[in-house]
């Protein structure tokens, strides 16, 4: 099987994807009933007595009384004891099968043991850190760049907030330019400058508390898949005293891990814009780098960018995963150590590039490899979502499936839908945020993990004995939605 096969095995029409989720916004809500939802909540309450106490003490020392995003569950934060596999257990002895997967990093499946021992081995002799030069960097470098050329150069980071931070940066540097573009909903990480346009299109600077407007003034964004916007924007930028842009950057199967799907052709369309107007032209690849294929996205489509933001599976689920790699003349701008005079993007860190995270990227993907764990963890996506849109059809719901390989959506509030240009659905994001809250919950209190209710990521450890049992989960709470067919 060839090194550059990939895990998504055809593309989802994106027009019917998009036809159905409008229908899932513009239709009323049908959650959990009500009697039922009140079980699930009271079984919460009951077998993970434990993750409550815990959190709730928590709150005393830590904000909400978690340290991550992810970890924000209805009705409270599950604690987590164990991982392996496809499953976790939490602190009361729970098992879940797990379609967070830590937010997708875990690619291989949790705590992988071939990586493990790697790892392992290497704290046993330089530890994790040492603030100076590992022969793992450049392991992983060459690798990286083995399949994905367009990555002629990589610098190691902390986080993929981090990498889109030395992305822009370098991109202005590179270019004299000004302003960036991103596609409306799409999510490249918490620095001032990204908090902009956030899960939703067309909200702007609505989640940018404690961020200068200053900030965000170079900022803009324009709706997926809307290439004449794109263009409007550029040609803008583009006359006396704009400023110009820099770049655009893209989430490549579309914003929030293809929450609104992009067109097939559309990052081609994108490509040549760039070009027309000078422009850099960033894709991140947070998660789609090796888990839609060895040679990410951008070989999947067949096209170049200038600049590729990685995170998540660059360090196969271990900490401070982050990087950016792209055209040498451009990597050049953050050369450590350049000579005084030449024009350079300030970068830092002091736990990039450490060992520990650098040896488990480097085993991490030469397990990708060898186990050809994306296109498992594909076909797995494929099995589930599959199995998801026969119990929708089955029990008559307006709930909306599809995938990209293994990164599965679940739409059945469609709060990241909506249309704002609407004023009707400004009411409408608190209830159905909360519905898709209460969606996650009920998930969990039959047995199955995901992410925020609504995204579902597999692994190559997700067998079809594990896919049958979240199905089977998945109906039972399916039953129980009001309105349900028997």
């Amino acid at each position: 099987m060839s090194e550059q096969q990939y895990a998504i095995s055809q593309w989802p029409d994106t027009g019917e994807i998009m036809a159905r989720l409008n229908d899932l916004c513009s239709a009323p809500m049908r959650p959990v009933r009500r009697d039922k939802m009140q079980e699930y909540l009271d079984l919460l309450e009951k077998k993970c007595a434990g993750s409550r106490a815990l959190t709730d003490e928590a709150k005393q020392y830590i904000p909400g009384g978690v340290q991550h995003n992810l970890a924000f569950n209805y009705p409270f934060p599950i604690a987590i004891s164990k991982a392996d596999g496809a499953y976790l257990w939490d602190v009361d002895g729970n098992r879940f099968v797990d379609f967070l997967q830590a937010g997708g990093p875990t690619l291989l499946g949790s705590n992988y043991a071939p990586v493990r021992e790697k790892v392992l081995e290497l704290l046993a002799t330089c530890g994790p850190v040492t603030g100076l030069f590992h022969e793992y960097e450049l392991k992983l470098a060459k690798l990286i760049n083995r399949h994905m050329p367009a990555v002629e150069m990589f610098r190691m980071l902390g986080s993929g907030t981090e990498s889109v931070m030395a992305a822009i940066r370098a991109a202005r540097t590179f270019t004299g330019k000004k302003k960036v573009i991103k596609a409306g909903g799409a999510y490249h990480g918490w620095s001032d400058q990204m908090v902009y346009g956030l899960h939703i299109p067309g909200t702007g600077s609505f989640e940018a508390h404690g961020i200068p407007q200053p900030c965000l003034n170079s900022t803009q964004e324009f709706f997926p898949n809307d290439v004449d916007a794109l263009r409007k924007l550029l040609e803008k930028n583009a006359e006396k005293g704009n400023g110009g842009t820099a770049a655009v950057i893209l989430e490549p199967l579309g914003p929030e891990s293809a929450t609104r799907p992009v067109t097939r052709d559309f990052n081609a369309q994108a490509r040549a814009l760039c070009d027309e107007f000078g422009a850099l032209l960033i894709f991140d690849e947070v998660v789609t780098g090796f888990r839609v294929g060895l040679g990410g996205a951008q070989g999947y489509f067949g096209v170049t960018p200038d600049l590729t933001i990685f995170g998540k599976c660059v360090a196969g689920g271990y900490p401070a995963a982050g990087g950016l790699g792209g055209r040498r003349d451009v990597m050049l701008c953050l050369a450590a150590g350049l000579e005084s005079g030449k024009p350079r993007a300030y970068c830092g860190g002091t736990l990039s590039a450490n060992p520990l995270s650098c040896a488990a990227g480097y085993y991490s993907i030469r397990e990708i490899e060898k186990t050809q764990a994306h296109i498992k963890a594909g076909q797995a996506g494929d099995k589930l979502c599959a199995g998801l849109n026969a119990l929708i059809e089955k029990r008559g719901l307006p709930f909306v499936a599809f995938n990209h390989g293994s990164i599965t959506h679940l739409e059945s509030s469609g709060v990241m839908l909506l249309d704002l240009s609407n004023p009707k659905s400004f009411l409408e994001i608190k209830p159905r945020k909360h519905m898709m809250e209460e969606m996650g919950a009920a998930y969990m209190a039959e047995g199955v993990i995901t992410l925020a209710g609504s995204r579902l990521y597999t692994s190559m450890a997700d067998t079809d004995d594990v896919i049958g049992e979240a199905l089977a989960a998945f109906d039972r709470v399916f039953a129980n939605i009001e309105g349900a067919s028997a």
